[in-house]
């Protein structure tokens, strides 16, 4: 799905290390793998928990690859808060060596 340049966006490697991550997959997949430090509200619950996103600072959206992130960055932008979208997703962020955590045993890994 593209969303052309509608969609502010940053690639995985450039998101500063104290942005404030929202992480929108499911659980299994955030259980799998994410970023240490990111804020876990799945797409499907982010209307019902959109209040726990602050609107004082940016909002970098993932998801696993990128297509779920863009459209709550599109969705939270048009709502009112400054959202970007994490290019390429978790799979982007692995690529990119940045730290991951996972919930449980094992090594993480992106589902």
């Amino acid at each position: 799905m593209n969303f052309g340049d509608d969609v502010p966006a940053v690639d995985a490697a450039d998101v500063p290390q104290d942005a404030y991550l929202l992480d929108v997959r499911e659980q299994e997949e955030w259980d799998a793998g994410h970023a240490p430090g990111a804020v876990h509200i799945p797409m499907g619950q982010l209307g019902d928990r959109a209040s726990e996103v602050p609107r004082d600072q940016d909002v970098f959206v993932i998801c696993r690859s990128g297509a779920r992130s863009a459209q709550v960055t599109v969705a939270l932008n048009q709502a009112g808060w400054l959202a970007r979208n994490v290019d390429g997703g978790m799979k982007r962020w692995a690529e990119a060596g940045r730290p991951m955590e996972a919930t449980g045993d094992g090594p993480p890994y992106v589902a």
